[in-house]
């Protein structure tokens, strides 16, 4: 009798579980006409509590839960939202030209004034600030002959301004070995400083005159090579800058001048300085005690010597045969200048000079020996 009132109530019970099922909407399937919906799936209206059984090892239901209060969600249809929410006005489409026209709304915005604190607003000021380009520095090494005037010709730039570069004033003077700040990448300083260029990877004749501001057909005709030819990487090109084009027209010029003098008779073209030449071998020394004694810059005839000075040492034979003396000024062929005689060589040498280099032992080495004319 038990069993049976049990198996009735379970039976009343799912037909009012399954009629209370039916009228419940879900919400993702809202059809016109419905006011009603439930938010959450048909899945979630059973409630079933499982434990784990340890005798049998199995999951089993130990009873069901009652079934949870259903929230509803009102269901509003597109109308009535246009009703609610929407002002809709007349169209002025048809209404004539005789109407005032409308003055546009302005909207004033609340804004709220938040206080920054004064650190953080500096650094989005200079966050803000757009960066300064940086400017590359080059150096370049003073030799004998160089002043602001010549370098900033040579460079490109004004003197004022170099020497602004420096730190100097215009009419300062300069010292050999100085090192002088230039606004150029140190290849480009190069370049300018012996009007010579490596060709790199890429580099074309176009190119090359753009870097330099130059014109490429000056630049093909003082290179004699052809337009359309390509350079190779490491071919040194030939600068025609500037300075270099009015070196080249003075040196034309002079050579000109002296032809002119030739053809008159009124100059000899072997000896332009002094009266008398003579054919010797020329070495070079430099200011190391392997060189000269244990005193290297101390000369004959007590002479001082100092790095840059034009000086050469000349054989006993040339003092004494030839009327040299100290201080006698020499000017040696192929060389710029003019040079003095304030060191004299050892006995064993004849027809000798020993050109001074400074501390420059390399450029003694690259000297090596030569046959030159001197005139004196």
């Amino acid at each position: 009798m038990f069993r049976n009132y049990l198996t009735l109530l379970l039976f009343f019970f799912f037909i009012f579980e399954s009629v209370f099922a039916k009228n419940i909407v879900d919400c993702r399937v809202v059809t016109g006409g419905t006011t009603e919906c439930y938010p959450y799936g048909s899945k979630l209206i059973r409630a079933k509590e499982i434990k784990y059984n340890r005798v049998s090892k199995k999951l089993i239901i130990s009873k069901t839960l009652p079934v949870p209060q259903k929230s509803t969600l009102k269901v509003i249809s597109v109308e009535d939202m246009i009703e609610k929410y929407v002002k809709v006005e007349d169209s002025l489409r048809f209404k004539g030209s005789d109407q005032i026209p409308l003055k546009p709304k302005i909207v004033v915005e609340e804004r709220r004034i938040h206080k920054v604190p004064l650190h953080i607003e500096k650094e989005r000021l200079e966050q803000k600030k757009p960066e300064k380009p940086k400017i590359i520095y080059g150096k370049y090494i003073v030799i004998k002959g160089d002043v602001l005037s010549k370098l900033a010709k040579k460079f490109g730039l004004k003197t004022k301004k170099l020497a602004k570069f420096n730190g100097l004033k215009s009419k300062d003077t300069l010292y050999v070995g100085q090192k002088l700040k230039l606004p150029f990448e140190q290849k480009k300083v190069d370049a300018l400083a012996s009007a010579k260029y490596k060709v790199e990877d890429g580099d074309t004749l176009i190119s090359i005159s753009e870097k330099f501001d130059l014109d490429p057909k000056a630049l093909v005709k003082f290179n004699h090579i052809k337009s359309n030819t390509s350079i190779r990487t490491g071919k040194i090109i030939k600068l025609p800058l500037p300075y270099v084009l009015a070196q080249k027209k003075k040196a034309e010029e002079r050579k000109k001048r002296l032809a002119a003098q030739r053809k008159s008779g009124k100059v000899n073209l072997l000896r332009e300085f002094g009266t008398r030449k003579l054919r010797v071998t020329a070495t070079a020394y430099s200011s190391h005690k392997g060189q000269t004694d244990s005193t290297p810059f101390l000369a004959a005839w007590n002479n001082r010597l100092r790095p840059g000075m034009k000086v050469i040492a000349v054989s006993r034979d040339l003092l004494s045969k030839y009327g040299m003396r100290n201080g006698t000024r020499v000017r040696v062929g192929g060389l710029p200048g003019y040079y003095r005689v304030l060191d004299k060589m050892n006995k064993r040498y004849k027809k000798r000079i020993d050109i001074y280099t400074g501390v420059d032992r390399r450029k003694a080495l690259r000297w090596g020996r030569r046959s030159v004319m001197i005139y004196w």
